[in-house]
């Protein structure tokens, strides 16, 4: 078991001992893992850097739930170190930066007039949207590795060993606990909570999705998206972590060496499933859903059946980031810190670009015409794609 766990290319989390698995010993005698070499590729769109910052300390190599959040003319990121910042979205200039002097792990969310930062001491802290001063801040049971999302004045958590807690916006109180036992052995992340209508939607660890009355934590349906199979623990490892799309009355969650499925938004019923594993945040729109599975092949789905449109396995073993779709375009970041841009008709790949040499993992965000790109050494670049002619 122990070769197996080292060419997994993220955390394992054994959670009956709280010990970790180092992803990055790709490199263990026969068993290597090649990343697949890039080629020569005239790009067809010229993606243009708008503005590129240095926002602070990087992961170091942690897989940390540290992503650029988009409210209006204002991006917000924080730092693995604490360090939080309010940024123009034009051009960069900074409004305001909090220095928290304690590792984050997730974050940050927006909502509810706060900016909210998950720690890797089991902490939220909540910070005034409008000048970073800290509002409150409360304990958890563990270190969150997750996005907090908030709404309809409650903040809603999920830490890695497997709780939600619904939170009171003003002054971070619990409201609500909503508790699973985790599996054994579980990936080092959490999906993070998407609410959409007062519910919050969350994958768990073990392959269900829930979804929860936002108001008072209760529990309206539990979907079982895939059942664990295998003689052993790591064979039986199926979480969902990637975090949940709600689009056109559907959920659309995919889990580690599981499925990729459809949920029926209201009842809770799968309406279709696929066989994938995938530990990484897809993208959709309507034209299908854009997945890249464990092993770096990138694949367009469609919406309705599950039915594969398009696959393109060229960046296999990459090391692939979370996906984001831009104009026509599907974006991956890989482990060389290389975007990549792919037609969301047929997979071609159309372009290449890069912001820096560390690796791209969780944060990549497209809202509107722009990308918003944070590596895991801390550099934060915005991009657009150029007016056609």
């Amino acid at each position: 078991m122990r070769r197996l766990l080292l060419i997994l290319p993220f955390f394992l989390l054994l959670g009956g001992c709280g010990t970790f698995a180092d992803p990055t010993s790709w490199f263990d005698g026969d068993d290597t893992i090649v990343p697949s070499e890039l080629v020569d590729l005239e790009n067809q769109v010229q993606p243009e850097v708008v503005w590129k910052a240095d926002i602070g300390a990087g992961t170091d190599q942690q897989r940390l739930a540290l992503e650029p959040f988009i409210a209006g003319d204002t991006l917000y990121v924080s730092d693995a170190e604490g360090r939080v910042q309010a940024r123009a979205v034009a051009d960069g200039e900074q409004r305001w930066e909090t220095e928290l002097d304690t590792a984050v792990s997730g974050g940050p969310g927006v909502g509810e007039g706060l900016v909210l930062i998950g720690t890797s001491d089991a902490e939220v802290i909540a910070l005034s949207i409008e000048d970073g001063a800290e509002r409150w801040r409360t304990r958890v049971s563990s270190e969150v590795l997750s996005v907090p999302a908030a709404a309809a004045g409650i903040l809603v958590v999920h830490t890695v060993d497997g709780k939600l807690f619904g939170l009171e916006a003003t002054n971070g109180e619990q409201r609500w606990l909503y508790e699973r036992e985790v599996p054994v052995l579980t990936l080092r992340g959490n999906g993070s909570p998407v609410i959409s209508r007062g519910i919050a939607y969350v994958g768990m660890a073990g392959g269900r999705l829930v979804a929860l009355r936002l108001d008072n934590g209760d529990l309206i349906w539990d979907a079982n998206v895939v059942v664990p199979g295998g003689r052993s623990e790591l064979e039986r490892l199926a979480d969902i972590d990637g975090d949940p799309l709600v689009f056109a009355g559907g959920v659309f969650v995919v889990t580690y060496q599981g499925d990729v499925a459809a949920i029926e938004q209201r009842s809770g019923q799968v309406a279709w499933r696929r066989r994938m594993s995938s530990y990484s945040r897809m993208a959709v729109d309507r034209r299908g859903l854009y997945v890249g599975d464990a092993e770096g092949v990138l694949w367009g789905l469609d919406l309705r059946s599950g039915k594969a449109r398009w696959s393109q396995d060229a960046l296999k073993h990459r090391r692939l980031s979370n996906l984001a779709v831009i104009d026509e375009l599907v974006v991956v970041g890989d482990f060389e810190g290389y975007l990549h841009w792919l037609d969301r008709e047929d997979g071609s790949l159309v372009a290449r670009s890069r912001v820096g040499s560390d690796p791209i993992t969780t944060g990549i965000k497209a809202v509107e015409d722009r990308l918003y790109v944070q590596g895991d050494g801390g550099e934060l670049a915005v991009i657009r794609l150029p007016d056609e002619p």
